[in-house]
């Protein structure tokens, strides 16, 4: 039975989901309750994994009670879940969520015997881990029997099992495809993402856990980790060794590692030293940087007219010829034009009109054209302009 705890967004119910084989899943709220399937292939027989996912708000953490008991805590797992997304968060997320679950197993009140006893066999688990190898297929076993005679383990290193809880733990950071972009967009050099690890590896020391580099989108590990969940809960067999080449791949099953391997990573550190605070070396970037999609918001209607408006004011009107200012007449009452024919007019103005590039200007220029016809021009017809017996320089008001 897996308790699953972590970050709002970081994942667990995605993580259970893929590990079920569904793709399409509702998330829910508070503490949801999932499953994932365990066939067993020596008796053919399955059965169902029960996941209980804790909501990453702190607010629902006395939803555990519901999830773990006295009568299950003995078949229990806890996966912590972590985000590497956002890997600013990662050590405290693993701290937070460490001591929620050390305050509730002790409100548990579990009798000191069971205590003991859970305390004893996962310290054991842990000294009497081997390497897989080769030589581990010739000798299939689901369980490893209990030998009569003790075996000699070694001593537990200073910062190991110091928060032992009894309960296997394994912790899992999804979401490790986020590694290339945060080298591009952010400048994440190995060091950071091997500091990093480094850290998150001390604290699985410190509970025992196992660690898992996971990434739904490609699909990676996701199979090694049902593996290993199946035999930390049921004894299956598993012969896959640790994982620590590859930065977005790294597997590191529970009493593998210790404060040796830790310090491999520190070797090639430059820019920062293995004792530096982690978050004065992993800071949060701002805010902005991390906007992937940004949201783009229509502007108002009328404010966008009003703006379009007084664009367009401040652009020169567009004229053909010299601008006619039908206010400014001669002391007749004429208007001031130039001395052309209203057919030259016409001609000029035409070809612009069937273009739609008229403009106020134009067809004023055009219309007073038509009515500043000279005495003396002819018209239609041999006919002075203007009906033959107007003033000169004037039109009458009919004639329009």
């Amino acid at each position: 039975m897996d308790r699953i705890y972590g970050e709002v967004g970081s994942g667990k119910t995605t993580l259970v989901a893929k590990l079920q084989g569904v793709e399409e899943y509702m998330k829910g709220r508070g503490l949801e309750y999932l499953y994932f399937n365990v066939h067993d292939d020596d008796i053919d027989d399955q059965s169902r994994c029960n996941a209980w996912v804790l909501d990453g708000d702190l607010y629902h953490k006395g939803l555990q009670k519901f999830a773990i008991s006295l009568e299950n805590l003995e078949d229990s797992l806890i996966l912590f879940v972590v985000d590497l997304s956002r890997p600013w968060l990662a050590l405290d997320s693993l701290q937070k969520w460490g001591s929620v679950v050390r305050d509730f197993v002790d409100k548990l009140r579990v009798p000191p015997e069971t205590m003991r006893e859970l305390e004893h066999r996962l310290t054991k688990q842990f000294q009497e881990y081997v390497e897989p190898g080769s030589d581990l297929d010739a000798v299939p076993q689901r369980r490893n029997p209990e030998s009569d005679e003790e075996s000699v383990l070694l001593p537990l290193g200073e910062n190991t099992l110091t928060h032992n809880l009894g309960l296997p733990i394994v912790v899992v950071c999804t979401k490790c495809d986020a590694i290339s972009t945060l080298e591009k967009e952010h400048d994440y050099k190995d060091e950071h993402l091997d500091f990093i690890q480094s850290h998150i590896r001390r604290f699985c020391l410190q509970y025992g856990a196992a660690l898992l580099y996971t990434s739904m989108k490609e699909n990676k590990n996701l199979d090694l980790l049902y593996k290993y969940l199946v035999h930390r809960l049921y004894g299956f067999p598993f012969n896959s060794p640790a994982q620590v080449v590859e930065k977005d791949s790294v597997f590191i099953p529970s009493g593998w590692d210790n404060e040796k391997k830790i310090a491999i990573l520190h070797e090639n550190f430059q820019m920062v030293k293995a004792e530096d605070s982690f978050e004065d070396v992993i800071v949060k970037p701002p805010v902005r940087k991390f906007v992937h999609e940004k949201e783009v918001q229509a502007e108002d209607d009328q404010v966008f007219l009003v703006k379009l408006q007084s664009l367009l004011s401040k652009q020169p009107p567009v004229t053909a010829g010299r601008p006619v200012d039908p206010t400014n007449r001669a002391p007749t009452g004429s208007p001031r034009t130039t001395n052309r024919s209203a057919a030259a007019n016409v001609a000029n103005v035409m070809p612009m009109q069937s273009g739609g590039q008229t403009s106020e200007g134009v067809l004023a220029n055009f219309f007073n054209s038509l009515l500043t016809k000279k005495a003396g021009s002819p018209g239609p017809g041999g006919q002075p302009a203007g009906g033959g017996s107007n003033t000169p320089g004037t039109v009458r008001k009919s004639d329009l």
